[in-house]
């Protein structure tokens, strides 16, 4: 299981949780988010991934960042149809295509993200038949808490719901996960879902984008120890 840490935000505390070598460092690219990232992004290792979290962005501009930050995955968090994803490919595509100088990296993993209620009760469904059409298109599905915010509520969902997940596309279980959750976790790895990696954000955080390294080093060694 994979993990990745999303929401960063500061040069400095983007070394020290890059030094705990997660898999994926997130970066969210939203302007009415309080983790919006506008800075540099140190050098980091390369085994580790950049991902970029965008929110119904124009495709030219995920593109545009895409080439400036080196993105290696591009997450998807708003209500980016089929059609939107195939446009955001093609461009991408064609870029490669006109071998572009400044375009050193293949074309980036795409995530979608859905938002799955966080009450725990008998009606709280999700009807999985709406990830049909993106199956296809994209690399991973990640699904996250339904809230006020595109992420970063620090609420979980009642991930009983994923017990009917039907397809084989491997997904990013994300919403409000810390420490605490470790163990359940635990239990849906031992269902067989096809749980890629574990997301987290907002629960390791002192502040708005700005993580605790020793939350996150016991997180981690905790998540394999399974």
């Amino acid at each position: 299981m994979k993990l990745k840490v999303c929401g960063m935000k500061y040069v400095q505390n983007i070394q020290e949780v890059a030094a705990l070598q997660p898999d994926y460092l997130g970066f969210i690219f939203y302007e009415k988010s309080t983790r919006n990232f506008e800075g540099i992004i140190p050098d980091l290792p390369k085994e580790i991934k950049k991902a970029g979290v965008f929110v119904n962005e124009i495709p030219e501009i995920v593109v545009s960042l895409t080439e400036e930050y080196g993105l290696n995955m591009l997450q998807l968090h708003g209500d980016e149809s089929p059609e939107y994803i195939t446009k955001l490919k093609t461009i991408f595509t064609e870029s490669i295509a006109d071998k572009k100088p400044h375009l050193k990296y293949k074309t980036p993993e795409i995530v979608k993200v859905f938002g799955i209620k966080s009450s725990k009760n008998s009606e709280n469904t999700f009807d999985f038949e709406v990830l049909k059409p993106y199956e296809s298109l994209v690399d991973f599905f990640l699904f996250d808490t339904k809230g006020k915010e595109r992420g970063g509520n620090g609420i979980t969902f009642d991930w009983a719901v994923l017990q009917k997940y039907n397809l084989t596309k491997p997904f990013f279980l994300s919403g409000g996960i810390g420490l605490e959750e470790v163990s359940e976790i635990n239990k849906l790895k031992a269902l067989n879902l096809p749980i890629y990696a574990v997301d987290v954000n907002s629960k390791f955080e002192a502040s708005a984008g700005l993580k605790s390294v020793k939350k996150l080093e016991k997180f981690k060694k905790e998540l394999h120890v399974f």
